[in-house]
This record gives structure tokens, C-alpha cells and sequence, in this order.
């Protein structure tokens, strides 16, 4: 994963979305040099948007499992 962003990120624009905060990174990549490189070429010239701790998926299933019932 790290040689695939690295490569792309020097090319064109990368779009990565997760639900874990850098800080909680390490607990899937396990290798702490790699993780912070990988988050530092992410973060390069980065516009990072924070949508909140809300998933839209499971707002969105929710929403229609409540219109469901209805």
C-alpha cells in the first residue's frame, strides 16, 4: 500500500477516505516508521476534510430502516 500511494502521490492527486484518526493508524499498519511515512505523503500539500464521528452509511441505513417500519 505504501509503494502504491507513494508512487501515485508524486503523479496526480490521491483521495484516501477512512473512519480512523492518523493517530489510530498504527493499529493497522503495525510498522511505526512505515505508518508515519505513509501518513506524510498522504499529508503533503493535503486538504484534509474531517466530517465529523458520524458514518454516512450508517446514517443512511438507519434512516431507511426506520422508513421501513413506518
Amino acid at each position: 500500500m505504501f509503494q502504491v500511494i507513494a508512487d501515485r502521490a508524486e503523479k496526480a492527486a490521491v483521495i484516501v477516505t477512512t473512519n480512523l484518526p492518523f493517530s489510530e493508524w498504527s493499529q493497522v499498519i503495525p510498522n511505526p516508521r512505515l505508518c508515519k511515512a505513509l501518513i506524510d505523503r498522504l499529508t503533503d500539500r493535503a486538504h484534509i476534510i474531517t466530517t465529523g464521528t458520524d458514518s454516512y452509511r450508517f446514517r443512511r441505513t438507519t434512516a431507511q430502516r426506520k422508513a421501513a417500519k413506518s
